[in-house]
């Protein structure tokens, strides 16, 4: 029989890889700010053709960072056979059209997972009208047909996506998802 302690060390040696690596996504407990971190904020943008989303903030006592993170569903705009799996796929998709019209893309972007969804991230500079530019970052997430699309503010992107997807990933979020997905 193995001693507690060792059979924790081990535990802990399996569990200490990145989860994103496996596409597991970020469960809701790992590197995720305490629910409460979080504050539902009225939406801050004009009605469009995809309506109003969710907005959330966390600050940087909780998140590393401040974070703005606006949410929103985009029925039937997805590509169906492929998802969100490539950068030009997250540029169609994605929501920085909220900020911006002039963006520029600072990384390739990297392969995500939101709940059972799998997606992409990637951070932009997003020039901002009478403002200096800002960091923000894409993600966008599907089902089938369907993408919840992400835009995170930020000024420390790698801090901001993990507290955004680990957000996401939370049950506030992906019950919300499920509902607004119809399933």
């Amino acid at each position: 029989m193995m001693r507690p302690t060792i059979l924790l060390v081990a535990l802990g040696v399996a569990l200490a890889g990145d989860p994103m690596t496996f596409g597991g996504g970020w469960p809701a407990s790992a590197a995720e700010p305490a629910r409460a971190a979080w504050s539902e904020i009225k939406w801050p943008f004009p009605l469009d053709q995809w309506g109003v989303g969710r907005a959330f903030r966390c600050p940087a006592s909780a998140c590393g960072t401040d974070i703005s993170l606006y949410v929103r569903p985009k029925l039937g705009f997805c590509n169906c056979a492929t998802g969100v799996s490539d950068d030009a796929e997250l540029d169609r998709v994605g929501a920085l059209e909220l900020l911006s019209d002039k963006l520029k893309g600072l990384r390739d972007g990297r392969p995500i997972a939101v709940g059972w969804m799998n997606g992409r991230s990637r951070a932009y500079e997003v020039t901002m009208p009478r403002a200096a530019p800002r960091t923000a970052l894409a993600i966008g997430f599907n089902d089938k047909c369907d993408v919840v699309v992400a835009t995170v503010v930020a000024d420390d992107v790698p801090a901001a996506e993990r507290a955004a997807l680990a957000f996401l990933n939370g049950d506030l979020v992906r019950r919300w998802v499920e509902k607004e997905l119809g399933l």
